[in-house]
């Protein structure tokens, strides 16, 4: 019941977290958990309401979610077997939970570095 888990995937991508919950199922493994959460900060628009200005183009809204899947710590390595053998490749992003402007570095063409 309460016992340790680690985390396989991590990302945002919705797609491949889809798969992984229906191939751990399917294989039969117990115990795994998944789930999705909203990360990013969102700038406040000019009428107070928390509108996210990506969400308005011309392909609707924009999937901005975390998706996770954790296993118990004892059946990582077979729940990573389930997915090579399905195909699926799964790896936690370190840098999912920065904001956008965190994630790119600049580079010196741009930015030189001062000496």
């Amino acid at each position: 019941m309460f016992e340790k888990r680690v985390t396989i995937f991590k990302k945002r991508d919705r797609e491949t977290w889809k798969q992984i919950k229906a191939s751990l199922k399917s294989a039969g493994l117990k115990g795994f958990k998944a789930g999705h959460y909203f990360q990013e900060t969102v700038m406040g628009c000019g009428c107070g309401a928390k509108l996210d200005p990506r969400d308005f183009g011309g392909n609707g809204r924009v999937d901005h979610d975390i998706y996770w899947v954790k296993v118990i710590e004892g059946d990582e390595d077979k729940a990573l077997e389930i997915l090579r053998q399905d195909g699926i490749v799964a790896g936690v992003d370190k840098n999912v939970l920065l904001d956008a402007a965190l994630r790119k570095s600049p580079t010196d063409k741009y930015y030189p570095r001062s000496t």
